[in-house]
């Protein structure tokens, strides 16, 4: 994609960001939460609805056909945009939670026992701490933690340590949602898999603000949602390794994962068919589809190159803010377009209500990642997070406010 990129130019796909809060134009800067959605996936969504209303791979009419044959083709670019070797590897899940769900249940049951270790960090969304603590208590496993340093990087001299022939799986973030801490898995996954390790990469804000190639990166599986990427909520996926996709069990029983049902037994489906039991979510698949084909019209390098540049100017400006705190790593080379704070007296919660009177919206609290502020000690941050159509105005909107918060508070 040409350089000329125009955040302002991508502003007008999006309706939800043509609208005024409290007298004020949107400056949404909650995106790590959940991004907006373009005019381009909005319509593909209301167009199935109101013309190719179907159940999928159960009908020959033609309305079937139509539905079964957009629902696939999403799933193909989904395999593309993260360069799975078949499509086939693509498991269409509720989000990352329930991918991470899935791995857990499916193949921590079978293959986790007494004794046996699984290697988190202390990084991690809850999505990817709490599935694991179940299926310890259920095994009776250990949970093992990466620890981090004064930055929120991981602490990896500790991984010969910390990586054992018991360790059977590591469950890493690409990217922090908390503090935009982009984890050197370069180094993080060769280690894991010269220990014997299964590894699980939580993407959620990876597949998000990198280019991601699942045949280079050496994980057995990768989880991200649709719609932190201008997709529906409701919409995820799950790769994994064929090989290791075929030897685990289902998720769940009930329509469309089986081949024979019998009185007594049944046999299932080929992957990925095997883990999506039921009526899947055709619409949001469908509109993720169209999600993946809108990014690709801009281009990923662009993207980046945006967020990098916005980056950059909004530290450099938190930077002279007095009083204020920064979490995350100091170079902009490890962090994501994420950046959390707190300012002197005032809770981040009055932060964010301060910052939503200026039609700034921003997240406040702990982030589902409470092991990330007992690590610094704090119970909460304000949480600013950029995306393609975010622009230096959305910035200084945020300081305008961030004025207002010094005011009150000193």
């Amino acid at each position: 994609m040409t350089s000329a990129f125009d955040p302002h130019r991508a502003r007008e796909d999006f309706p939800a960001l043509q609208q005024s809060v409290n007298g004020m134009p949107l400056a949404y800067l909650d995106n790590a939460a959940t991004s907006q959605k373009p005019r381009a996936v909005l319509d593909v969504m209301d167009a199935y609805y109101e013309h190719d209303n179907a159940n999928v791979h159960r009908g020959i009419h033609e309305l079937s056909r139509r539905a079964t044959e957009a629902y696939e083709a999403a799933r193909v670019k989904a395999a593309r945009w993260i360069n799975a070797a078949s499509a086939d590897e693509i498991v269409w899940t509720r989000g990352t939670t329930e991918a991470i769900n899935l791995v857990a249940a499916s193949w921590g049951l079978d293959n986790i026992g007494p004794g046996d270790e699984i290697l988190l960090s202390v990084l991690e969304h809850h999505s990817n701490i709490v599935p694991w603590q179940i299926l310890a208590a259920r095994t009776g496993a250990t949970i093992r933690y990466i620890e981090l340093d004064d930055q929120g990087r991981l602490l990896l001299d500790d991984l010969p340590r910390l990586l054992g022939e018991r360790t059977k799986i590591v469950a890493i973030s690409h990217v922090s949602n908390a503090l935009g801490t982009v984890n050197p898995l370069h180094e993080i996954i060769p280690a894991a898999k010269a220990a014997g390790a299964v590894v699980l990469v939580d993407g959620a804000q990876g597949a998000v603000h990198s280019s991601v190639d699942v045949q280079t990166l050496g994980a057995d599986f990768y989880a991200f949602s649709g719609h932190k990427m201008c997709g529906p909520t409701g919409i995820g996926v799950l790769w994994g390794r064929r090989d290791m996709l075929e030897r685990m069990s289902p998720y769940q029983g009930g329509g469309e994962m089986i081949h024979i049902v019998g009185r007594d037994a049944s046999s299932w489906a080929a992957v990925p068919h095997k883990f999506e039991a039921g009526t899947p979510n055709i619409a949001g698949a469908i509109g993720l589809g169209a999600a993946i084909d809108y990014l690709d019209t801009i281009g990923m390098d662009a993207i980046v190159r945006h967020e990098h540049e916005l980056m950059a100017y909004a530290m450099e400006r938190l930077r002279a803010v007095p009083g204020i705190r920064i979490f995350g790593p100091e170079s902009l080379e490890e962090r994501s377009a994420v950046v959390s704070f707190t300012m002197g007296d005032a809770h981040p919660h009055d932060i964010s209500t301060i910052l939503d009177a200026h039609g700034v919206a921003v997240r406040a609290g702990h982030h589902c990642a409470q092991l990330v502020m007992k690590h610094f000690g704090v119970p909460a941050t304000a949480r600013a997070s950029f995306y393609l159509y975010s622009t230096r105005e959305d910035v200084d909107r945020l300081f305008a406010g961030l004025d207002e918060v010094r005011a009150i508070f000193g």
